[in-house]
């Protein structure tokens, strides 16, 4: 009933058009029960001793009543099946739209367990079952169950023995589905997650073709795939096992009611207290009566698979973020001077693991300030606590003496510019992807932000220089090229507050020092957090941070830790060893 709620809540929206499609079910099971009543009144004519010539305009009246009925079914039918198909991907839509809107709400804490593919399966396959649930399985049902009403008040009309004789393996019936919807639901279910693990996998390998094919892994992941396909294959055979025991079951308690009614039905009309006229139309009315029960069994398997379906976008929406804005949260001004202020902030990602303890730090507006020290020591932690990309755990974060957790996080997050070391790019034109930074924005601003990015004289040179199509994840690009272009439509953004994290790693040295000048023309007047493993970049940051075992060992600029003799300087003298040792020998 809970997936059945979940369903309705958005089918409200839909009440005009399902409506209509009520309706023209109602017509429908009138249109079909006309049928048998029909011929009822042509036995009952025939078959009277008293028959005229004149009566054959009787059984013409019936064949045109029949004709108009059948006529009028077509547009029944048609009425049905659209209005049903409107509402049906009507809610698809609005499912989509708002599980893609909550499953953006959430923090990055949930994606760090979740595979791409099987957001994916959630939010395509699991919604595309729900169209199948509203415009075919419920108005089945509907439809079915109206069926089934109208039939046994007729049936009782003709006959009430009879009738309570027919009905007698309705009880085995439904006794026979509710044994089975304990088995078949978690089988239904279970599919729908086998389908998911098998996209996730396969999402995960599409985006990874390249370093397949670099580790010769082409065998073995296809083996790998081929098991996810079989897993699924059986997975969906077990649950297809299930309904196709239960359908012959239906069936066989259906044709009870058949031997039942020779019986009896025969036995009545040999005691002549049943006309043989009545005794015909019960029978076909009594097929009426069963063919409803039968295909409840088929809806039955549409409506488990659609409700497995239903469950698993259920369980995502009731995903909670962790990043919640305060109802009566503020909004950060937009001439920011950029002060950030961390006041005895800890945080950690797993309980009794601290990454940060007891921060006390000052970032200055409008200056350049460079964290530094060993690798997972809680750098790019620390900087992502700034756009609330995770929460503190102890402690607050303050910009311009506002406390980020106080301010909405649109605010908060349109006053900070990130460059990556991995970059992330759209597939589509390039000026698409730097039109990311600012989506109003100029022909102009966006070449000025090019130049700015040393990126305008490779971008010329592409086939359609701006409008070149560089595509997924901008694979038609070299890194550096990638990197120009983030950083381009990070000038277009132009936040006061940037955070650059390796931003000049796994380039070539020419490629860095063209980043390099991009990354200085773009800091003037902005405050600045940069993390870098290669220290000559930082030599001229205002501030040095120095981490070690989460906490802050050292702060000042390179001349003042330099002289110092700790931590940062070791990391000075290992890294000016390394690079003479990688110089070739002349």
């Amino acid at each position: 009933m809970k997936s059945f709620r979940f369903v309705f809540r958005y089918l409200r929206k839909y009440a005009a058009v399902l409506s209509v499609t009520i309706l023209s079910m109602l017509l429908l099971v009138g249109v079909q029960l006309l049928a048998p009543w029909l011929i009822k009144q042509m036995i009952a004519i025939v078959t009277n001793p008293a028959l005229e010539k004149a009566d054959m305009q009787q059984i013409t009246n019936l064949a045109l009543l029949a004709l108009g009925a059948y006529v009028f079914r077509i547009g029944l039918q048609y009425l049905r099946s659209y209005m049903a198909h409107i509402a049906g991907w009507g809610v698809v839509a609005d499912v989509r739209s708002q599980l893609y809107e909550h499953v953006q709400r959430l923090s990055l804490r949930f994606y760090e367990n979740k595979q791409t593919g099987q957001l994916m399966s959630q939010l395509v396959n699991d919604t595309d079952l729900l169209e199948s649930l509203i415009a075919h399985a419920i108005p089945d049902l509907i439809a079915n169950l109206l069926t089934l009403i109208g039939v046994l008040v007729i049936l009782f009309g003709i006959n009430a023995p009879l009738a309570l004789l027919g009905m007698l393996p309705i009880p085995l019936i439904i006794l026979t589905m509710q044994a089975y919807d304990k088995f078949v639901r978690p089988a239904f279910r279970a599919r729908q997650r086998k389908l998911g693990e098998l996209n996730a996998t396969l999402n995960d390998n599409l985006s990874g073709v390249r370093e397949i094919m670099a580790f010769t892994r082409e065998e073995a992941e296809s083996l790998k795939v081929a098991d996810y396909i079989n897993d699924y294959r059986l997975t969906n055979l077990h649950a297809l096992r299930l309904m196709a025991t239960f359908h012959p079951l239906v069936q066989f308690a259906s044709s009870l009611g058949s031997i039942i009614l020779i019986y009896f039905g025969g036995k009545f009309v040999l005691g002549q207290t049943l006309g043989v006229d009545s005794l015909v139309a019960f029978f076909l009315y009594l097929e009426t009566l069963y063919q409803p029960i039968r295909e409840l069994s088929n809806i039955w398997e549409n409506v488990e698979t659609a409700l497995a379906g239903a469950e698993r976008v259920n369980a995502l929406f009731a995903e909670a973020p962790n990043i919640v804005e305060k109802a009566d949260a503020v909004q950060l001004p937009k001439d920011t001077r950029g002060e950030i202020e961390f006041h005895n902030v800890s945080f950690q990602y797993d309980a009794n693991i601290p990454v940060l303890e007891n921060i006390d730090l000052t970032i200055p507006a409008g200056k350049v300030t460079a964290l530094v020290g060993p690798t997972g020591v809680g750098k790019t932690t620390l900087a992502n606590l700034v756009p609330r990309f995770y929460d503190v755990c102890g402690g607050a974060i303050t910009i311009d003496g506002y406390d980020v957790r106080d301010l909405t996080l649109k605010s908060l997050r349109e006053q900070i510019s990130i460059v990556l070391q991995n970059v992330f790019l759209f597939h589509g034109s390039v000026r698409d992807n730097i039109l990311f930074g600012k989506q109003d924005a100029s022909e102009e601003e966006i070449v000025r932000a090019a130049k700015i990015a040393n990126a305008h004289d490779f971008i010329l040179q592409l086939p359609d220089g701006y409008d070149t199509l560089i595509g997924e994840r901008g694979v038609k690009l070299s890194g550096g090229q990638r990197q120009r272009i983030a950083i381009a439509r990070t000038v277009l953004k132009d936040a006061p507050i940037l955070i650059l994290d390796e931003a000049t790693s796994s380039v070539d040295t020419e490629t860095e020092m063209l980043i390099q000048q991009a990354l200085e023309k773009m800091m003037v007047g902005k405050t600045v957090i940069v993390i870098a493993h290669r220290l000559s970049t930082i030599r001229n940051a205002d501030k040095i941070v120095v981490l070690e075992g989460s906490r802050v060992i050292e702060e000042g600029s390179h001349q003042q830790l330099m002289k110092e003799k700790g931590l940062y300087r070791r990391l000075v003298s290992v890294q000016i060893e390394n690079d003479l040792a990688a110089k070739p020998l002349e």
